[in-house]
């Protein structure tokens, strides 16, 4: 979607769905046409997103656009630059609560706000604050990836290591896209398969699943 800005006009534009569908790589599109079209451009991430570098948001199709990485919502308000027009959010999930507070503030303040992140967590539970997000957007789109065991349509991400921490961080090997059929929750939990490349106890196996 791609939105002509109006002076003194703002707005927030949400982008989600599951791992590998896309969201980032739709982000960067249209963050990339707004310099194009000669608007002002800022670009965040969360701190705790280090799995390509402070410096950039990366797609794992390898698009990538330089960005600013703040720890809060907070930080990221007070990070804006009073003639910004466009501010791009990746990794919306990774916020605090706060985040949409800070989305609507900066649309108040006439700047266009595209935010992308999961809507879903590892349990296909709703990932705070994206909901809240969902709710306040003037403008939504879902993505959707392709099931890595059958092949449909995927709206939902597959954490294939076991852990109870709701994040990980992780991409190939961590994680993959499942369609709803195909989404088995369980594999993460306590009683999912053994993944530590260790195989039965006593017998030494390959490497670690996660990357």
């Amino acid at each position: 979607m791609d939105v002509v800005r109006q002076p003194n006009h703002g707005w927030i534009e949400v982008i989600v769905g599951s791992m590998f569908s896309g969201k980032s790589e739709e982000l960067i599109r249209r963050l990339r046409r707004a310099q194009i079209a000669r608007q002002r451009v800022q670009v965040f991430k969360p701190e705790i997103d280090t799995r390509y570098g402070d410096a950039h948001i990366v797609s794992h199709s390898d698009m990538r656009i330089p960005s600013e990485t703040v720890a809060d919502a907070a930080r990221l308000l007070a990070g804006v630059r009073p003639d910004t027009e466009v501010v791009g959010i990746d990794e919306g999930q990774f916020f605090d609560a706060a985040l949409p507070a800070v989305c609507n503030a900066l649309a108040d303040q006439g700047k266009r706000v595209i935010v992308a992140g999961l809507d879903k967590d590892y349990l296909g539970k709703p990932f705070d604050p994206m909901p809240q997000l969902l709710a306040i957007a003037e403008y939504i789109t879902k993505t959707l990836a392709i099931c890595m065991v059958c092949g449909h349509p995927a709206n939902h991400t597959q954490r294939l290591v076991v852990s109870g921490d709701r994040v990980l961080l992780g991409a190939q090997g961590t994680y993959e896209a499942r369609c709803r059929r195909c989404f088995d929750p369980a594999l993460s939990g306590p009683a999912g398969p053994d993944v530590s490349g260790t195989g039965d106890a006593g017998d030494p196996g390959g490497g670690s699943a996660e990357p």
